[in-house]
């Protein structure tokens, strides 16, 4: 097998990697997203109005109705609210504790976890690009060295365009990807902000519920 047979097929085995890439690249994306929006509320009144009615109960002692309003909720404050509620009997400070680490651990480096795979993405896809574009001039000099004045234009610009090609697509994957991250990371900032001010709130009823139990 001579070298430019070799070429076309790891710049075809190139092509796959890139396509793979970018599915992987996109299905992370919707996945965070995803992920993000059954973590918040869609607003604060929304959080706001979730808390008042929580509280009554929470204030009455009638436990088992305030977890009966958060169970089957998938929102990070509502799930929270209710590890609060299930583990009562071990004291408000431990609580409290048990409440903001497992925020940190289940909720905050859960999102971080699976933006680093976009965030591998956006790294790997110029690379491969560039090993394509590398792949491809080395195929193109390959049919020089050989053929030297005689190759046909047709024969190089079949090498040089496998190498303009596989850079534009490790860009055009990687560049929206970047867009798209940088998107979710401000919804996850206004996820952490309003997640931290409920739960505070949630907190100080929890305490003072607690206190009259």
């Amino acid at each position: 097998m001579d070298l430019s047979s070799l070429t076309s097929i790891v710049a075809t085995v190139i092509y796959v990697v890139l396509a793979l890439i970018a599915l992987w690249g996109a299905f992370c994306v919707v996945m965070v997203w995803t992920r993000v929006s059954q973590q918040r509320f869609n607003t604060e009144n929304q959080q706001i109005e979730f808390l008042e009615a929580i509280e009554e109960p929470l204030l009455d002692g009638d436990f088992d109705a305030a977890s009966e309003m958060c169970a089957g909720d998938r929102r990070a404050v509502s799930q929270l609210a209710l590890l609060a509620i299930a583990n009562r009997e071990v004291g408000f400070a431990k609580v409290k504790q048990m409440v903001l680490d497992r925020f940190q651990r289940d909720v905050l480096a859960d999102l971080e976890f699976r933006l680093s795979w976009v965030n591998t993405v956006i790294k790997s896809a110029p690379m491969v690009g560039l090993l394509g574009t590398v792949i491809g001039m080395m195929g193109a000099f390959a049919k020089l060295s050989v053929g030297g004045a005689d190759v046909k234009p047709d024969a190089l610009a079949e090498d040089i365009s496998v190498a303009l090609i596989t850079t534009a697509s490790g860009l055009a994957i990687a560049i929206p990807l970047v867009m798209c991250i940088t998107v979710i990371n401000v919804r996850i900032r206004k996820m952490e902000d309003l997640s931290a001010s409920g739960l505070s709130r949630f907190l100080e009823s929890f305490r003072n519920a607690a206190a009259k139990s």
